[in-house]
């Protein structure tokens, strides 16, 4: 086990499956004690949790809607209870669905933005009092690389990725003066759960793999916390307000 992040306490906000999962089982891996949040199903992140534990890292589950304010905040005071503190925050919670317009109902629309948008400054702004009581620390959202490609009846999807690479860039200037560094990874097509069905259909592989310059349709969920466990190291310690993207090339192919 390597002790990178030995000493250090991360919380993983969508920590029980895809991206969040892997970037949360990294994490303990490298020596973190790791936080697993899961928005909806505390028995996701224990199950999560208990596996770290089994393979012999440190992490513990928790539930709360990264929608409501009041509910973050609360998590963080169980996060500094139970671990003393908090020096790493990667933001992966999330939801992708299409929006087309005109049929797209509000209930749907709102979704998407309280979650994607509401729900990571909640996730920031209830951590941020955390890192300051530890001298610092260190931030990485989840964005898109369809916040610089549009998708066709994705709008809402795309605005909301977008609104996190600028909101990604405007808080570093809050943050980096409080020793916190706030940095975004874009993936692109990425193997989780939410896209199996994808994957399952030959005909739309091989259509994303012959529009993608590297000939892998989609990254493994474990190269994108490779990218997050770097923007969270001391070696990226010069990066702020930085979006990174790992797509494969896609969108330098598309874009």
């Amino acid at each position: 086990m390597s002790g990178r992040f030995s000493g250090k306490v991360a919380l993983v906000t969508g920590g029980s499956s895809g991206i969040g999962e892997c970037t949360a089982r990294a994490l303990a891996a490298e020596g973190a004690d790791v936080a697993i949040l899961a928005s909806s199903s505390l028995e996701k992140a224990q199950a999560v949790a208990s596996s770290i534990v089994a393979a012999g890292g440190s992490a513990r589950p928790y539930q709360a809607d990264v929608r409501s304010a009041e509910a973050m905040n609360a998590l963080m005071e169980s996060v500094e209870a139970d671990f003393g503190g908090l020096d790493l925050l990667v933001n992966a919670a999330g939801v992708f669905y299409p929006t087309p317009v005109g049929s797209t109902d509000g209930a749907s629309a709102a979704r998407m933005i309280d979650i994607n948008v509401t729900g990571l400054w909640n996730s920031i702004a209830a951590a941020t009092p955390l890192m300051q009581r530890r001298g610092g620390g260190r931030i990485v959202n989840c964005a898109s690389t369809a916040a610089m490609i549009g998708i066709n009846s994705h709008a809402l999807y795309c605005a909301s990725k977008a609104a996190v690479v600028m909101m990604t860039r405007a808080l570093t200037a809050e943050l980096a003066p409080l020793h916190i560094a706030i940095n975004a990874v874009a993936p692109g097509n990425t193997a989780t759960p939410m896209n199996e069905d994808v994957r399952n259909n030959a005909d739309a592989m091989a259509a994303m793999q012959a529009m993608t310059p590297s000939g892998v349709a989609f990254s493994d969920a474990d190269a994108i916390a490779g990218v997050i466990l770097f923007l969270l190291s001391n070696d990226a310690r010069a990066v702020h307000g930085a979006t990174w993207l790992a797509d494969e090339g896609i969108s330098a192919a598309i874009g």
